[in-house]
């Protein structure tokens, strides 16, 4: 982030009369429970379903017939020995039970053991898709939302699916077999008592219906507000040079702490709402138990029930409670999953408005021909960045283009990079519309430099080889000592293999910009574009840099925007732009004897010197 966007991050988040921020793809969602989005979930799953998941589902099928059998051997122990002594039965059926537990034991390690790998798997698939749709999507994309809350969806959204995938789904599945699995087996025993105590469980599903919208909204503005405080906390990392500049670290703090606070409240009331279904379940079952003795001793005095008809239902009873229990909680994960599946797919259905054809063919080697045929542009639809620009760049010509901020500089480079396509007209490289060029044979052939260098985390060399990954070590040298950069390099004390950190910590600007050449050289483009690229360097390292690009640029096609006038003037053509058209079209000398704009701008630029000399 450059100090001038930092700036305007500042303006826009710590406004104190705004309190907010504004995320467009960030608001809540007022949609039902989306069961077919769920069903897109669970196709994640797909890859596995003939291994690891019938393993779980092998595993958990044994564990809960375990435990649907264990209480009616229990039932039938306590009859036989209270009611007919019958020792020599108790000790068999002890031993059954024993065997059976360890059979539950088993079944319910490698059950876990089986849905953990599985849940890993998944998430790991959804996050790495994800990650690589993110990486395919256009320029407006990341344009139109700030870099925290895309991180929000690939590392806490993902994240909040992990215990629905690793525990569930299958806790699901055994908590709906066990609560058919009881049901069934009560109505075995006593249709009569059965319906006696289930029939309280049509007032409990109707109270828990009721939560459900509450606790859904709840849990919705909870994800908002976390995306929210992450992108503020992401933005002021990176603008705490702007922040302690200003001096405005107590309003930063102030405005961090008013959102903490909001995103606690939105806890405390999706918490305290989702908290109110354990209770109504309780209160029910404390219902049912009352309604099982009352009603069960009086058909036990009725000789309507045998003892162990009525014991089974004691033991049975807790373990049909439970599976609702969680089954509840269960429904509160499904809604916090809901919450952030809806954020994921809502990226995952993104589209690029840069489209690559079905059909789109590689460009080859090319000569550098370009070409704007009656192009127009809008980035919004709304205002104009470029009108009609008609523009013919010969193969090793050089052009510079020069204007006021917002004239369409950056317009014409993004639209030639292909990271916007025009509104009207077509680009050519060699008589070949980019539109009909596969991205990744276009962008190997033009690369730029940037005015905002980035440098990824790593070492000097590694950096460097970014522009061509299976470049050797001395490729990557020779293209640093093009560009003037060995000298510092050199002067490190890891050389080539010095970590220069995040973002680039340890180097001067003007050090990272002739990495980023090098880097560009390395990827050795047919055309070359450079965005401001000597901005930020010093007149020493600038001299370097205009005798390495007087060698690298030949037989090159090259693009260049900037305002010194030591970069442009040996320039074969300079355009001059004034609110997306070419105003002025010629080279240094021809345009200082038209006496226009570009002379206007050479005399400005030579009196701010001049001043700066005094």
């Amino acid at each position: 982030m450059s100090s001038s966007q930092a700036h305007e991050v500042y303006h826009e988040g710590f406004n104190p009369k705004k309190e907010r921020f504004h995320y467009s793809s960030d608001s809540a969602m007022e949609k039902p429970f989306n069961w077919s989005q769920l069903l897109r979930l669970f196709h994640y799953m797909k890859p596995y379903s003939l291994t690891l998941l019938p393993l779980a589902i092998f595993a958990m099928l044994v564990a809960t017939g375990v435990r649907l059998v264990v209480p009616l051997i229990i039932a039938h122990v306590l009859h036989n020995v209270a009611l007919e002594g019958n020792v020599s039965l108790l000790w068999k059926l002890v031993t059954a039970i024993a065997l059976l537990y360890i059979f539950q034991w088993f079944g319910n390690k490698y059950r876990i053991a089986w849905m953990n790998q599985l849940g890993q798997k998944v998430i790991f698939d959804l996050r790495q898709h994800l990650f690589s749709h993110i990486q395919r999507l256009s320029h407006r994309f990341f344009g139109q939302r700030s870099a925290g809350s895309i991180l929000v969806r690939i590392t806490n959204d993902i994240n909040s699916l992990q215990e629905l995938f690793t525990n569930g789904i299958i806790n699901l599945m055994t908590d709906i077999l066990m609560l058919i699995g009881i049901v069934g087996i009560l109505f075995y025993l006593s249709p009569t008592l059965t319906v006696a105590v289930m029939v309280i469980v049509p007032v409990m599903f109707f109270f828990s219906v009721k939560l459900r919208r509450a606790i859904r909204r709840a849990f919705q503005q909870v994800r908002l507000k976390q995306s929210r405080l992450n992108s503020h906390l992401n933005e002021s990392i990176q603008g705490i040079r702007v922040t302690q500049s200003y001096t405005q670290e107590q309003e930063n703090m102030g405005f961090f702490q008013r959102m903490n606070r909001d995103n606690f409240e939105g806890w405390r009331v999706a918490v305290s709402r989702a908290a109110m279904f354990r209770p109504v379940v309780e209160v029910t079952g404390a219902i049912g138990t009352a309604i099982l003795i009352l009603f069960g001793v009086f058909l036990y005095n009725q000789q309507a029930i045998e003892l162990y008809v009525f014991v089974a239902f004691v033991l049975y009873l807790p373990q049909f409670w439970e599976p609702i229990q969680r089954i509840g909680q269960m429904y509160n994960q499904l809604l916090m999953a809901m919450a952030s599946s809806e954020r994921i797919f809502e990226f995952l259905d993104e589209r690029s408005n840069v489209v690559e054809k079905e059909d789109a063919i590689e460009l080859g080697e090319i000569k550098g021909h370009i070409r704007f045929d009656n192009v127009q542009f809008s980035y919004d639809e709304k205002r104009i960045a470029l009108h009609r620009i008609n523009l013919e760049v010969q193969p090793g010509e050089t052009i510079a283009l020069v204007g006021h901020t917002g004239s369409g500089k950056s317009s014409i480079v993004n639209l030639l990079c292909r990271f916007y396509d025009p509104t009207q007209g077509r680009i050519l490289i060699d008589g070949q519309d980019l539109r009909d060029l596969t991205l990744d044979s276009l962008r190997k052939q033009v690369s730029i430099v940037l005015q905002d260098t980035f440098i990824f985390s790593g070492t000097i060399m590694d950096n460097i080889r970014f522009g061509r990954p299976d470049a050797t070590d001395e490729e990557v040298i020779a293209a640093a000592k093009a560009v003037g950069a060995d000298k510092f390099i050199e002067r490190l004390t890891d050389k080539y293999e010095t970590e220069v950190e995040e973002r680039g910590n340890i180097l001067s600007m003007g050090e990272k910009q002739l990495l980023s050449f090098a880097r560009t050289l390395l990827a050795d483009p047919r055309i070359l574009i450079l965005d401001e690229a000597t901005a930020s360097i010093d007149t020493e390292t600038e001299i370097v840099i205009q005798q390495a690009l007087k060698r690298l640029l030949k037989g090159r096609t090259a693009i260049m925007i900037a305002h010194r006038l030591s970069t442009i003037r040996d320039a074969d053509q300079i355009l001059v732009l004034d609110h997306g058209n070419i105003i002025e079209k010629g080279n240094h000398q021809e345009l200082m004897e038209l006496g226009g704009e570009y002379f206007q701008l050479v005399k400005a630029q030579f009196n701010i010197l001049e001043e700066e000399s005094r």
